[in-house]
């Protein structure tokens, strides 16, 4: 018998051997103390603790899973001093512009308006909201982006909080996008740039030709 034989019928002895059938003899258990180990249901009395509480509080300073949020300036809006941040903690991307637009208008527009100026539909609608502020007034223009952040998150005055309804990204793409309607309302040719103007004062000119 040859090596190749021997494999096929080795082969077909397992084959032959796993044959579905079932046994009435009681299978091997290799770690019973699992099955009959002690165990408390939810607010069941536990002798064991002084205060007899089957349900432990977690020990002081446990943090859960993905909520470690040690970079105060990113989610708190403020410094390691308590005051707020001056700029954003993030890059300014044009993803994140888009991003804020986008935010911006879901939640911020109704009263805000699009161009920022206060005068939303909610806000001009005869509705009784109390009148809301411009950013383009000198105060809002100056403040701390941290600041933005903050109300954003936490509302002021008869604003109500967003933090719920706004994850902590999105709060700071809301704000660069603010401060870019700011921008955009008090841009001289200068902002733009030099190859854009040139294309923009070339449009001008040739428009007012005959």
């Amino acid at each position: 018998m040859n090596k190749a034989t021997t494999l096929i019928l080795f082969a077909a002895f397992v084959l032959a051997s796993c044959r579905g059938t079932l046994s009435d003899r009681e299978p091997i258990h290799l770690n019973r103390n699992m099955d009959f180990q002690e165990r408390f249901d939810p607010q069941e009395s536990n002798p064991f603790f002084a205060d007899n509480r089957s349900m432990r509080m977690p020990v002081a300073g446990t943090v859960a899973r993905g909520m470690l949020r040690e970079d105060v300036g990113f989610y708190e809006g403020r410094g390691t001093d308590g005051g707020y941040v001056e700029d954003l903690p993030v890059p300014t991307t044009m993803a994140l512009l888009e991003r804020g637009q986008e935010r911006y208008e879901i939640f911020c527009t109704p009263c805000h308006g699009s161009a920022g100026d206060g005068q939303g539909i909610v806000a001009t609608g005869g509705y009784g909201l109390t009148p809301v502020p411009t950013f383009h007034g000198e105060r809002l223009r100056e403040v701390e982006d941290g600041y933005v952040y903050d109300v954003i998150a936490n509302g002021v005055r008869t604003m109500p909080a967003y933090g719920k309804q706004v994850p902590t990204a999105d709060r700071w793409a809301i704000v660069a996008y603010v401060r870019a309607l700011q921008r955009s309302q008090y841009a001289t040719p200068d902002d733009v740039p030099a190859g854009i103007r040139a294309e923009i004062q070339q449009g001008a000119g040739s428009s007012g030709r005959e």
